[in-house]
């Protein structure tokens, strides 16, 4: 019989350009004063991360860890109510209000787009709100003449930084003609990727569309490049509480036809803003209470979950009854890879994971059900982590011989 085909097959995205880390961070980018640091204080349940009505009111970024609901979790806390719980997380970064000019050193100009260069996904924040009260950098609201103007300035930045860096790159010619033919044909190739990613850009695109014509050898260039527009995205709308329940008002046609042309596949996440700003100092009775009173569902959950899958973020889990925990790895994670990221002592020794499927282990109840069905594995060293495993890994202490 013929092999079966692969049926939903991840399809190339952003998230494979940039750096390959563990601790992999999202930023909030938007105008001054579209509610990004109020965003910021709901998502961290918090108020560290000044909110006001005035332009730059964040100057340095703030960063924190979004909680994301998660009924696995939930479940295997329940399941071993254990002495410990640390629950799945999204690192947040607040990043101080962009205006148009911003390339060229407008506003807070360049320490505003490396703080963007140091996250690994965007949610683009944007306000589609009209309130006299709430200054606007561009005195009206018209959310996308602002994420056109975002756009434009990242495109910009990475354009110039771009070009800079092919000017290093040909005083090296000589240099690399002469070492070896195979540092003559690597120079060579680089430059032709750097061509084409700059002409890529030139012609009004961002980085992070072109997944179907990058070469291997262009993914490479962009990796080690880290460009702006690159890096995944998602837009955060920010409505007013009327049209948030009714789930429409003037602006979201507009930004939806915008999004459908300039960053294809990307979600959009309505929310309110002040309602979710309301929740932040009220226990779990209590904000079911209000959302119930209001007739609506907190968008925060969205955003965290679809920002954490953005940046190609999966889950594994540790669970017995000293602790349950919930691990944060890349996906693609090799078995060693995962149990170095409990200790490197896990991947230098390791041994095998003894792998149950979340969803099995639900099903049939507990560890015991899984081992007397069968279901309770071991994999080696080539098995790719899924998410929702629930792993014990088996490792050999090592120790390095004194000298």
């Amino acid at each position: 019989m013929p092999p079966k085909k692969k049926t939903g097959e991840e399809k190339p995205g952003a998230w494979m350009l940039g750096r390959f880390s563990k601790n992999l961070k999202v930023g909030l980018v938007g105008m001054p004063n579209v509610g990004k640091s109020t965003l910021y204080n709901s998502l961290s349940k918090s108020h560290h991360a000044e909110a006001a009505n005035f332009p730059f009111c964040t100057i340095d970024p703030n960063e924190t860890r979004a909680f994301m609901p998660d009924e696995r979790f939930d479940w295997l806390v329940a399941q071993h109510k254990p002495k410990s719980e640390v629950q799945p997380y999204l690192t947040i970064v607040d990043i101080a209000g962009l205006v148009r000019g911003a390339s060229k050193g407008e506003g807070l100009g360049n320490a505003f787009l490396s703080h963007i260069k140091a996250v690994d996904g965007i949610i683009h924040v944007m306000r589609a709100f009209e309130d006299d009260d709430v200054v606007h950098a561009e005195d009206t609201v018209d959310p996308v003449r602002d994420i056109t103007t975002i756009c434009s300035e990242l495109r910009i930045k990475d354009i110039d930084y771009l070009t800079g860096y092919v000017e290093q790159h040909m005083k090296k010619k000589a240099a690399e003609a002469t070492k070896t033919p195979q540092s003559k044909k690597k120079w060579e190739e680089d430059l032709a990727s750097f061509e084409k990613i700059l002409e890529y850009l030139r012609d009004g695109k961002d980085v992070r569309l072109g997944m179907d014509i990058w070469t291997n050898q262009d993914v490479d260039v962009l990796n080690d490049l880290m460009l702006l527009t690159a890096k995944p995205v998602l837009f955060a709308v920010n409505m007013n509480m009327t049209d948030f329940k009714r789930k429409k008002n003037k602006f979201l046609k507009p930004i939806f036809d915008w999004v459908q042309e300039h960053a294809p596949g990307s979600a959009i996440i309505p929310y309110c803003g002040c309602f979710e700003n309301d929740l932040v100092d009220l226990d779990a009775a209590a904000t079911k209470a209000k959302l119930d009173a209001e007739e609506v569902t907190s968008a925060l959950p969205k955003i965290i979950k679809t920002a954490f899958n953005m940046v190609n973020l999966s889950l594994f889990y540790t669970a017995g009854p000293d602790e349950v925990r919930a691990w944060i790895i890349r996906k693609g994670y090799k078995a060693p890879q995962a149990a170095g990221v409990i200790h490197t002592d896990f991947e230098h020794g390791f041994i095998c994971a003894e792998v149950m499927a979340f969803d099995e282990l639900k099903e049939k109840g507990s560890e015991g059900a899984m081992k007397a069905a069968g279901r309770y594995r071991q994999e080696g060293k080539g098995y790719e982590v899924q998410d929702g495993d629930v792993i014990f890994f088996k490792f050999n202490v090592t120790t390095k011989s004194k000298k």
